[in-house]
């Protein structure tokens, strides 16, 4: 006859978790799961409205450029404005000097009445003429 085995210590276990432990992480996990379940629902989850992409209202920002401190980057934010067109406002701006009115933007090869109604919205209000001609600085064109 074969004795019979004794109770078996934490060390002989075949588990790394007693049994107490391991009902402790179960509860844990199913008020994990629990939880997450609540939210996707509370969410929308259930009715797939999770993810509304396609539906989500377009969103603009508003932004206005200064012509005569701008560097060709944000010139080229403009609409139909790149990054040759933006280069030539910068060159422009830096050969003839400052702009005096949005109107003197036409100076600018590739800039026609067109382009100029298109962006005019985007653009800061002009200084008084007087106060550029007597400055005769761009403000932020000292490169």
């Amino acid at each position: 006859m074969q004795p019979e085995p004794g109770p078996q210590t934490d060390s002989e276990s075949p588990y790394l978790l007693r049994r107490a432990d391991q009902a402790g992480v179960a509860v844990l996990l199913a008020a994990g799961l629990a939880s997450m379940l609540g939210w996707w629902i509370v969410q929308g989850g259930c009715r797939r409205r999770l993810v509304e992409l396609e539906r989500a209202e377009p969103q603009t920002a508003e932004f206005q450029v200064d012509l005569n401190e701008a560097d060709w980057p944000e010139l080229v934010q403009l609409p139909g404005i790149g990054e040759t067109l933006a280069r030539r406002i910068v060159d422009s701006r830096r050969r003839e000097g400052p702009f005096v009115d949005h109107d003197d933007l036409q100076r600018v090869r590739g800039i026609g009445p067109k382009t100029l109604d298109r962006v005019r919205g985007y653009l800061r209000p002009m200084p008084e003429r007087a106060t550029i001609a007597a400055d005769g600085s761009t403000g932020g064109d000292a490169s």
